[in-house]
């Protein structure tokens, strides 16, 4: 029985354009201004404390932003960086220079899910601020009611089972009856050895049959009722 589905973003319910193309370069433009403006913020100077102490040594703002760009440019799955571009995102979204995508087929079924009483939840390299703020500003509406909690890489590498025997325990379910759905293998691979049930989402491309996980083109396809 499924009692609750966990669900990856990029390529999963949003399209990695959308994030490739909007978010990330929309964050490298502002995140130098953005870090100068707010760095006597509470919450920003935290975050450059730590990204002096992921490089082992005391940063100057300046310093911060060289780091902070060149883990941009290198794909950096960082948690102070994935915080900051979430504060920078936020603007974007109040601003209305941007709206957050999800797919439509995604936005169809997330709703029936819930509907229905199954519990919903995202995991993404993302931080959970930056994922509750897209799923609070998609075309559809604000969408943040739809679910139950959020995970980010604070809970583990995406690509470790432990990070999903975290994510069962914090739920309080039984491993078995959450269902990943996700766009990468390696990730999936984790969550299955983590003993939960997966659907490998190939939204370009062909699907196929012999592939390690259940492979399917849109969430039409995903039998969890």
């Amino acid at each position: 029985m499924v009692k609750a589905i966990l669900t990856d973003i990029e390529g999963t319910t949003t399209s990695l354009a959308f994030v490739k193309d909007v978010l990330f370069p929309y964050a490298r433009a502002h995140m130098a201004s953005y870090v100068r403006e707010h760095a006597h913020v509470p919450e920003v100077a935290t975050q450059l404390q730590l990204v002096s102490a992921e490089v082992g040594g005391e940063l100057s703002i300046e310093a911060c932003i060289s780091q902070l760009c060149q883990w941009i440019d290198d794909d950096k799955k960082v948690t102070s960086l994935k915080a900051l571009q979430g504060m920078i995102w936020q603007a974007g979204y109040q601003n209305g220079d941007y709206t957050g995508h999800l797919y439509e087929d995604a936005y169809a079924y997330l709703k029936k899910w819930h509907e229905a009483g199954i519990k919903l939840y995202v995991f993404s390299s993302g931080s959970v601020y930056a994922q509750k703020l897209l799923f609070a500003h998609t075309q559809f509406g604000d969408l943040t009611s739809f679910f139950s909690g959020y995970f980010d890489t604070n809970v583990g590498d995406k690509r470790s089972p432990v990070a999903y025997q975290s994510i069962a325990q914090q739920m309080a379910c039984p491993a078995q009856d959450i269902v990943f759905l996700s766009d990468i293998k390696e990730e999936l691979d984790a969550a299955k050895q983590a003993a939960m049930q997966t659907y490998w989402l190939v939204r370009e491309g062909q699907t196929s049959a012999s592939a390690a996980h259940q492979q399917v083109d849109n969430f039409c396809s995903i039998a969890v009722l």
